[in-house]
Formats: C-alpha cells, sequence, structure tokens
C-alpha cells in the first residue's frame, strides 16, 4: 500500500520546529511531504512559523514578550534565536531548503495576498505544494486567488467535518480541497472508503505512538504526520510486515 509519511514541521523531534534544521533531517530521513505553518511580517515578508508570537519557540528572554510576529518587522523576527543558533526562515528559504512536496499551512489570513504575489513568480515551488488550513476562508480565498495550486481542509475530528453546513461534501466544495486532513475521532475505515470512492484522499493525525500509526493503516488512510518521521518510518515497515 502508498502510505505517506509528512514531517511535522520538518523533523521537529530531532531540530527546532520549522527551520531549516528541522527540514534538512526530514529530507534525510525521507519524508513523502513535509507540512510547515506560514505567516507574514508587518514588512510584508513571509516566514514560517507556526505560533501567533515568539514566545514558545525563541530559546532566550531576548524573543520573548515581544508581542504578535504580525506586528513586528522582518528584522525584528529574524534576529530571535529559536533554538540551536537557528533562525525563522522566509518562505524562499523554506522552499530553496527542501526537494520534498509541501503542506503548506496557513496560519494567518493576511498571508494569503503575498502567497498570490509569491506562487507566481515560483512556479517550481508552486508545483509541489499544497495549501492547508483550519479556516474555510483561508481555503476559499486561496481557491479564488492560486486556483492551480491544490488545497487541502483540516479538521480537529471527522465530527467537524460532518458539522459543517451541508456536510463535509459542502465542506470540500466550499474549500476546493481535492484531500482532506482529518484527526482521528469519528473518523472509520467505512467513513475513509467512502471518502476514496468519491476521489479524496484522506490524512489522519497526529501520530505519536505505534498505536497511533498501526490505527491509520487499519482505517486505511493515504498518509500521516509526525514529529519523528524518522521513527515513524520505523514504525509504518514494522506495521507492513
Amino acid at each position: 500500500m502508498a502510505f505517506a509519511i509528512v514531517g511535522h514541521r520538518g523533523a521537529m523531534a530531532e531540530a527546532p520546529e520549522n527551520t531549516i534544521a528541522s527540514y534538512r533531517v526530514a529530507e534525510e530521513v525521507g519524508v513523502d511531504e513535509l507540512e510547515t505553518d506560514v505567516r507574514i511580517s508587518a514588512d510584508g515578508q513571509l516566514f514560517m512559523l507556526h505560533d501567533a508570537t515568539l514566545d514558545r519557540t525563541a530559546a532566550g528572554p531576548g524573543g520573548k514578550d515581544l508581542g504578535p510576529v504580525a506586528a513586528l518587522t522582518w528584522a525584528q523576527i529574524s534576529a530571535v534565536d529559536v533554538g540551536g543558533g537557528e533562525r525563522v526562515p522566509t518562505l524562499e528559504q523554506m522552499y530553496q531548503a527542501t526537494t520534498r512536496f509541501v503542506q503548506l499551512e496557513i496560519k494567518d489570513l493576511a498571508a494569503i495576498d503575498g502567497l498570490t504575489d509569491f506562487f507566481p513568480r515560483h512556479p517550481e515551488y508552486a508545483e509541489r505544494t499544497i495549501l492547508t488550513g483550519f479556516s474555510v476562508k483561508a481555503m476559499a480565498t486561496v481557491a479564488e486567488k492560486l486556483p492551480d495550486i491544490p488545497r487541502g481542509i483540516i479538521v480537529s475530528k471527522w465530527t467537524d467535518a460532518e458539522a459543517h453546513p451541508g456536510g463535509y461534501r459542502q465542506l470540500l466544495k466550499d474549500t476546493g480541497s481535492s484531500r482532506i486532513h482529518s484527526g482521528g475521532e469519528g473518523l472509520t475505515a467505512d467513513v475513509v472508503k467512502r471518502l476514496h470512492d468519491e476521489g479524496f484522499p484522506v490524512h489522519g493525525w497526529p501520530t505519536r505512538t505505534e498505536d497511533d500509526l498501526r490505527h491509520w493503516v487499519e482505517l486505511g488512510v493515504d498518509g500521516t504526520t509526525g514529529d519523528d518521521p524518522r521513527t515513524v518510518r520505523r514504525w509504518l515497515a514494522e506495521a507492513l510486515r
């Protein structure tokens, strides 16, 4: 069976998340896809960071209590050590450092205009990207502005997809999504088969334990995201024996 292993924020179990070091480890491990998060600075620089602030990831006090990164300049953001001397990379630096297919999660709707400018200038990066996000508005907006780049809506649990007005089919339609990334609650093998029959791949997340991985394999999903893709690869090999 084809089963994609996705490196969460690179390989964040081995290197600071969403950094060049983390992406390089994920590449070395041989992930099938790389998941990372995009935001935009006050002066228009697209960069890779999960949180709305640097408080959690900053290695020292100088990077904490700076407030929302959306209100900071790129010079302020890039000056912060986020672990091991690593700095927050730009979107372009991330692509330059990687070769794998990228799940690019939109964390801030304000980044969409920047992406609309970025990808037409870098079609080679667009070709190995799927835009993802929890926000229906964000996915609908990129469907309109960047229609040639595939999209994948993320839900914390399958019941969230079913609770969308009109159900999961309307959610996929409203966001122009070609696949869905779902948490495990409510997701069953029958649901996965139905989605496959309707032409939609399913990625399950997260995978933190070997039992998680075996559960996803039993459900028949197409891939999963893990903080430690090196270990997830080993679990997968054992599960498929």
